[in-house]
């Protein structure tokens, strides 16, 4: 009797540094696949693996597979820091997840020294009980030399970091002064009041606002954004490497562009007092938040005066005299931004918009790109007020183009999963709250009327990332299917073409419909449809490299600023749990691992999954998430992005205090200062 052979499936491996991992299928909404660390086959992280399934899903677990070959490895080049033997030497990557060291032959260690960061070529994959191996193609510096950690992630992510000279030199021939016979074609709006508002250390300025009442109490809120696709012209060199790097990547104290300077910084930017190009959205709202009309056509604007977000809360709230006496002749137009914002943002919420209290970090950098301080990015009412303009356009463009039917590229986030949503319920039930869907009936105001009721509470920030946690990833698609996070029907990005390139390709859509007088030939059309389908991917795709990039930064910058903190004791917040210890968040942002050896009292936890909770196994001492803990920097090391905290009783706290004051009275002769 024949065996009968087992079904064959293909999917993406993202490894675990503990050696297991999950495979990732291309079927939209298909769930993750686990792989056992016995079951990996020498897959590393990204691989494009064939499987079998050996267990199915169940309630209590998912499905598992077995990878039975690789069928195309994701990296053929690796950076990390070389380590050297006598004879040879390896390669220990920074990607934790890759999989493996990489022996280096000594005829291939291209004069790398110990500790050096440096680019590894693959030459064999591993194999039978073997390590990779491969050789040194590229040494890019000592660890702890300036500049190293920020090129080791660029070099680690293959970010295009300097342009080809052919784009270059494209980018310098465009002219820095406006075109004086295209004015003609575009509504003059140098006479108004416009304004930028941005961070104080922006230099790519792509958006301008303003607002005026009518005297039957509506308001109007024009929006300009930078005519990029004006000066990068569909299938250009500058188009076509902004195709390729999709985004503009921001990594502290350098910017990885999406285009050369002379158009970010120069030409394109809507710097004040000079003559500009935009594409301009005007709308007309009423008292409810609605938009009773609106209008998209190509402008002319200058700029008034470039605000920063603390220059115009600091006015708002009349916190600064000098500020206010400076700029007093623009108070009315800002108190007007302020009343149209708050009710867009009300008309937001009664909608369902999820208003997720979760900070950005800020880190301060010395001259030597060292981290010198973490805080969180303060977030005034004035970043709101941008925040509910730019949405507003956003939605207004997205509607207009949807509705004639025009090649466009959304901005989709759609509804979470019902399985996740009810995993996320189950940690709620133990506070008392609930997402109220059901199968059929999944709406973004169940999960904002959660937000809602823990507002104020020592849960609001737990509960707004466990949140974020249960919902989708947004991405671009050439097909509108709604945006669940900012509760609406219709969305797209419209705002930043300087940064994006989807907003730049959507600008080229909206210019030949205005070109045109709205009638364009079919097979045009079917010509943008190709193109919104593909850049829509390849945006994406960039999106999530550019993400990951950020973030493995931001991690890098964390840990080197706690590299010198070792030993100091913290308040923080329980951030998650899982089967090997929890994590903690500091009120500076930070956040480390307790691993269970460093709790205490050489206790065993049980983790409970469903509740998300460790239960200490002889003193029943539960930990949930959004406890506050007292913690001790145990380790930081920014080569392992890697930060370890302790956990510290109230009474060695109080110990360590004496201690303290007892060394002190001894240095003072018994006064305690």
């Amino acid at each position: 009797m024949k065996k009968k052979k087992k079904h064959l499936k293909e999917g993406i491996f993202r490894a675990n540094e503990k050696g297991f991992g999950f495979i990732e299928l291309q079927e939209e909404k298909a769930d993750d696949i686990f792989v056992p660390a016995n079951c990996v086959n020498h897959a590393l992280n990204g691989d494009v693996v064939q499987f079998i399934m050996i267990k199915q899903k169940t309630k209590e677990r998912r499905a598992e597979g077995k990878i039975v070959k690789v069928l195309q490895r994701e990296k053929d080049t690796v950076v990390g820091m070389f380590q050297k033997s006598r004879n040879f030497g390896f390669v220990v990557p920074d990607d934790k997840k890759f999989g493996t060291d990489i022996f280096v032959a000594k005829k291939y260690c291209k004069q790398a020294k110990q500790n050096d960061k440096v680019i590894v070529k693959i030459l064999k994959y591993p194999e039978k009980g073997k390590s990779a191996e491969g050789k040194i193609i590229e040494v890019l510096g000592g660890v702890n030399q300036a500049g190293i950690d920020m090129l080791s992630v660029i070099k680690e992510f293959d970010l295009p970091n300097a342009f080809p000279s052919f784009v270059q030199e494209e980018a310098e021939n465009i002219t820095q002064e406006i075109d004086e016979k295209d004015i003609k074609d575009r509504r003059d709006l140098r006479g108004d009041i416009i304004f930028t508002i941005d961070g104080e250390d922006a230099k790519d300025l792509d958006d301008a606002v303003s607002v005026r009442k009518t005297k039957d109490n509506m308001y109007i809120l024009d929006v300009h954004i930078a005519d990029v696709s004006y000066y990068v012209k569909e299938g250009s060199l500058l188009d076509e490497e902004a195709v390729r790097r999709g985004t503009s990547v921001y990594m502290f104290d350098r910017v990885i562009p999406m285009l050369p300077t002379e158009l970010s910084n120069g030409i394109c930017s809507l710097n004040a007092g000079v003559d500009r190009f935009a594409l301009s959205c005007s709308m007309e709202i009423d008292q409810k938040g609605r938009v009773i009309a609106s209008d998209v056509y190509k402008s002319i604007i200058n700029v008034t005066e470039r605000m920063s977000y603390k220059d115009v809360y600091s006015i708002l709230n009349h916190s600064n005299e000098e500020v206010s006496e400076k700029y007093k002749a623009y108070i009315s137009h800002f108190k007007l931004m302020e009343e149209l914002a708050h009710i867009l943002k009300r008309k937001r919420l009664l909608q369902g918009y999820l208003n997720l209290d979760i900070p950005e970090s800020k880190i301060v950098l010395d001259e030597n790109g060292r981290a010198i301080d973490v805080k969180k990015y303060e977030i005034t009412f004035a970043n709101e007020i941008i925040e509910q303009f730019m949405l507003i356009a956003n939605e207004t463009i997205a509607e207009k183009f949807y509705w004639l039917e025009a090649p466009f590229i959304y901005r989709v986030h759609e509804e979470p999963d019902y399985d996740k949503i009810q995993e996320t319920n189950q940690f709620l039930f133990n506070i008392g709250q609930k997402i109220r869907v059901s199968k059929d009936n999944i709406r973004p105001k169940a999960f904002s009327d959660v937000l809602e009721n823990v507002k104020g509470t020592e849960y609001e920030k737990v509960i707004s990332t466990l949140l974020l946690r249960t919902l989708k990833v947004a991405r671009y698609e050439a097909e509108n299917k709604g945006h669940f996070g900012i509760a609406s029907s219709y969305y797209c990005h419209f705002t930043s073409p300087i940064r994006r390139y989807p907003d730049l390709f959507i600008h080229r859509v909206i210019s030949k419909y205005l070109s045109h007088n709205y009638h364009i030939e079919e097979d045009e059309l079917e010509e943008l449809r190709r193109k919104a389908i593909e850049y829509a991917k390849t945006s994406s795709d960039c999106e999530k490299i550019a993400t990951k990039a950020e973030r493995e930064a931001e991690d890098i910058k964390k840990a080197e600023y706690m590299e010198n903190k070792i030993g100091k004791v913290y308040t923080g917040i329980v951030s998650s749990i899982t089967s090997f210890g929890m994590f903690v968040e500091l009120e500076n942002t930070v956040e480390g691992l307790i691993r269970f050896e460093n709790m205490g009292h050489h206790e065993y936890f049980i983790y409970d999954e469903v509740r998300k909770t460790l239960i200490g196994e002889r003193t029943n001492r539960i930990f949930r998430i959004g406890d506050k803990v007292c913690i001790r920097v145990i380790e930081a090391n920014k080569m392992l992005r890697k930060i370890s905290f302790g956990l510290v009783e109230e009474n060695e706290i109080d110990e360590e205090k004496q201690n303290k004051e007892e060394e002190n009275s001894k240095k003072t002769g018994g006064i305690i200062l």
